[in-house]
């Protein structure tokens, strides 16, 4: 039965003020754990928006074996090959400005699988949260094998030439001025997002009394994280253990998976090694600096507690770039030498005999929202 014109009016405004509910495919990789806790926690914001999102691994897209190899062929050459990871990087990834598509060859490998998950999940929309899946999504959109509009959300503050493919409808930046470059060079919308980081991650979190008093029970000095990764990766952090405890900190070192680096790193005087960490939030809250080496989530995390961050001996490739950005940004201190880590140290830290601030423009980087420009996009995908 056909509705009376005032009965229809009120049924649409009741339809415009409930929105519809959208699927979304969030495709992550799992390469250390960046990548894939922004995916999940991007997936949570959605359904607390009342969406579904459903995450799923790119190298799991691949064919059996394939993802694996890369994943250990990585992790390998930036532990023990870092010039080989480095040239790979200036080859393949470094940005030449012009962001043409096709650069990742192991993406049609997986487009069947990718196409079947949009289909099997009755998907409205695909974000890629790791630059293979970002070229993936871009290929089939531009060769239409993907018709639904597929989103690219950026962890990198080095965004190179993988994370780029104009056939991607939407890109989620970390900051402003990644998103306008972002755009300048595919002629794509971009906006920024923010870091994507659980609500745990804030000032004095639950955890901090707990590792503060882990940290003050013994005799050494005021405490800094140096940053290794969920892999444990860097370079001559003995070196940097050393210098930090020399010059009166302790040293604190989550040592991610990597039970080899932590024996090393357990026999270097006055320095905390650890294995792998649950609550990072608090024992970030608890250090009075992190020293970082790769411009990744644990900076995020850092700079989110409300605690200054120096970059110092940055890993290869993306890790180089990144940890300049973050520092062109106005977001962190670059350290060239050891000399200049201890200056940044002792000026940046709580209770140093100069103690500074962190900028205001520290804040504007959690403003950020991802949730709005996929609904949108995602409502694109229904119709």
């Amino acid at each position: 039965m056909a509705l009376r014109p005032r009965t229809r009016a009120a049924h649409c405004r009741r339809a415009a003020a409930t929105p519809a509910v959208s699927r979304l495919l969030v495709v992550s990789a799992s390469m250390g754990s960046g990548h894939d806790a922004a995916a999940d926690e991007l997936a949570r914001r959605l359904r607390a928006a009342g969406h579904e999102a459903v995450r799923r691994d790119v190298l799991e897209l691949l064919p059996a074996g394939v993802g694996a190899g890369l994943r250990g062929f990585y992790r390998s050459a930036v532990r023990h090959a870092p010039l080989v990871y480095a040239g790979i990087y200036a080859a393949f990834f470094r940005a030449d400005g012009g962001g043409r598509p096709g650069t990742a060859p192991l993406a049609v490998l997986a487009e069947n699988r990718l196409r079947a998950e949009v289909a099997d999940g009755r998907a409205d929309a695909v974000v890629a949260v790791f630059h293979l899946a970002a070229q993936l999504t871009g290929r089939m959109r531009v060769r239409g094998r993907l018709g639904v509009p597929s989103a690219v959300v950026v962890t990198d503050f080095a965004v190179h030439r993988q994370w780029l493919h104009r056939g991607n409808d939407l890109y989620l930046c970390l900051t402003p001025e990644i998103a306008r470059d972002v755009a300048h060079r595919l002629g794509r919308p971009a906006t920024a997002c923010g870091p994507l980081l659980p609500d745990r991650f804030r000032p004095h979190p639950a955890g901090e009394r707990h590792w503060r008093q882990r940290l003050t029970a013994g005799d050494g000095g005021r405490p800094v994280l140096l940053s290794t990764g969920a892999w444990g990766v860097g370079s001559h952090l003995d070196a940097t253990a050393r210098l930090l405890s020399g010059a009166g900190y302790l040293p604190v070192v989550p040592c991610g998976r990597n039970e080899r680096l932590r024996r090393l790193l357990s026999k270097a005087p006055g320095t905390l090694a650890l294995g792998w960490v649950d609550d990072m939030a608090g024992l970030l809250a608890a250090c009075c600096a992190v020293v970082d080496n790769a411009a990744g989530q644990t900076a995020l995390e850092a700079l989110a507690v409300g605690v200054p961050v120096v970059g110092y001996r940055p890993i290869p490739g993306h890790g180089v770039e990144g940890v300049h950005r973050m520092a062109e940004l106005g977001l962190t201190e670059y350290a060239a030498d050891p000399s200049q880590l201890v200056r940044f140290l002792d000026r940046v830290a709580p209770g140093a005999p100069a103690p500074g601030g962190r900028p205001a423009a520290d804040r504007r980087l959690f403003r950020g929202d991802a949730v709005a420009p996929l609904e949108s996009l995602a409502a694109r995908g229904r119709i």
